[in-house]
């Protein structure tokens, strides 16, 4: 089946079981580890981890530009699947143009993200992210981002999984 024009898909398989996985996209602890292309940081991360709840990101690039996120939680399966709506906020939360922050106003004021977690025999997890709503003209930014938080999300998961064995 062709991919949608409009959905970027990216799968990852990572060295750590499914719930460490999961946990590491549903702890607001743990997202500010990972979360955002190499360089860049998590100074706020609020989460209302249940359907119909909020998260408010705050993404810090290098030279100190805030870029902040919102959306609601549609499904959440543990440890299977995650699927929320994404949108550019400014820092209260309000929904803004991807254009407010100098980005491409081809950016719809809503995405979604679906993401699910599986499990193989040697106890890896393989993630499938798709983010539905991009515009094609994105998919290869964004893809980089992703693959960026993706590296940083490893090592954040391969600690927690040791952390966890020790424990």
């Amino acid at each position: 089946m062709a991919e949608k024009p409009d959905t970027l898909k990216l799968t990852r398989t990572f060295d750590a079981p499914r719930d460490v996985v999961f946990d590491a996209w549903t702890d607001p602890k743990l997202i500010e580890r990972w979360w955002g292309p190499k360089g860049f940081t998590v100074p706020v991360c609020k989460m209302d981890l249940r359907i119909g709840g909020v998260y408010l990101n705050c993404m810090r690039s290098p030279e100190s530009k805030d870029y902040w996120s919102t959306g609601v939680y549609r499904e959440i399966v543990r440890p299977e699947r995650l699927v929320c709506t994404d949108s550019f906020a400014d820092e209260t939360g309000k929904v803004v143009p991807a254009s407010y922050y100098g980005m491409s106003p081809d950016f719809p004021l809503e995405l979604v993200i679906k993401i699910t977690f599986s499990s193989d025999e040697e106890g890896k997890t393989k993630l499938t992210l798709e983010h539905v709503g991009m515009p094609a003209s994105e998919h290869e930014m964004c893809s980089s981002g992703w693959n960026e938080s993706f590296d940083k999300l490893e090592n954040v998961t391969r600690e927690l999984a040791a952390s966890r064995k020790v424990a």
